[in-house]
């Protein structure tokens, strides 16, 4: 070694991690980023059939044990006889489309509405009041006037699913619109910005978040729309029609609960599915 140079401490052997230990840490780390979000969950849906055994078997009387069937006998009867369950399957197709159609006229219909009410201020004084109006209106009492007027088919059916969902997304939309800051439209004011971009580019990206809570809320809407519809078209034969003819005979219980189900399943796919469009959407919003 020449004169004057200090020697470099030796570099640390490697040494190989125990055998597994990475993989242990590593499952071990995942089941407890999820645990947090299984066991809430699934507590309560212990509570819930801990709470449906102790109703069927103690709190009802044995002689009106037909209004809650135990929980297996539902599954076994609803679920896993075919037969059954492939009247469920058929009905539930027709109410995915009673509602998705539906959801479709409310979405347009209501984001032209927002929009037309964003851009001046005398449309927006015409057709708000009559968009809270139609929130307030019982559609239980004017579905008979809509079968009498349009028959009692598929269409008077979408009439009433669009008259359900449709407030939401005309709220949120005309909210998110009018979210854009001030700085922001002076911006483009001095840019000399028109109004179709200055709509496209700041008022239509501010709105998203908004548009998409109301896309949420009118998910499950569109359902409960399909359903109340279906109590009353007769021609529409989905999973409303189902549950009004299984209720009225006893002993198809676990069908009827079943068809329940089905209906919050859907409800449940449609609420998720816009939430993770709107989350994919809108994610560049987030820190």
């Amino acid at each position: 070694m020449p004169a004057g140079e200090v020697p470099l401490p030796d570099a640390p052997a490697e040494t190989a991690p125990p055998s597994g230990g990475w993989a242990t840490n590593g499952k071990k780390n995942f089941l407890t980023s999820i645990l947090p979000f299984i066991w809430p969950p699934a507590l309560t849906a212990g509570i819930f059939v801990a709470f449906w055994y102790l109703a069927s078997y103690v709190i009802i009387p044995d002689s009106a044990d037909f209004i809650l069937p135990p929980l297996h006998e539902v599954i076994q009867k609803g679920l896993l006889t075919w037969r059954n369950l492939e009247i469920i399957l058929n009905s539930l197709w027709v109410t995915a489309q009673l509602a998705l159609i539906g959801l479709l006229f409310a979405v347009v219909i209501g984001i032209v509405a927002a929009v037309l009410m964003s851009q001046a201020r005398w449309a927006e004084r015409t057709l708000f009041p009559y968009a809270v109006t139609l929130q307030a209106v019982p559609i239980l009492a004017i579905s008979p006037v809509i079968g009498l007027l349009l028959g009692y088919s598929f269409r008077s059916g979408l009439v009433v699913v669009v008259a359900i969902t449709i407030f939401p997304i005309i709220s949120n939309t005309l909210f998110g619109l009018k979210c854009a800051t001030r700085n922001l439209h002076d911006l483009f004011t001095l840019n000399r910005v028109g109004r179709l971009t200055r709509l496209w580019k700041l008022q239509f990206p501010a709105a998203l978040p908004a548009m998409f809570t109301g896309l949420k809320i009118s998910a499950g809407l569109c359902v409960v729309g399909a359903i109340v519809a279906e109590f009353f078209f007769w021609d529409v034969k989905g999973l409303g029609h189902l549950i009004f003819f299984k209720w009225s005979l006893v002993g198809q219980g676990p069908q009827y609960y079943m068809a329940i189900f089905f209906c919050c399943l859907l409800g449940l796919v449609l609420f998720l599915f816009f939430g993770a469009v709107g989350s994919r959407v809108t994610r560049h919003w987030r820190g």
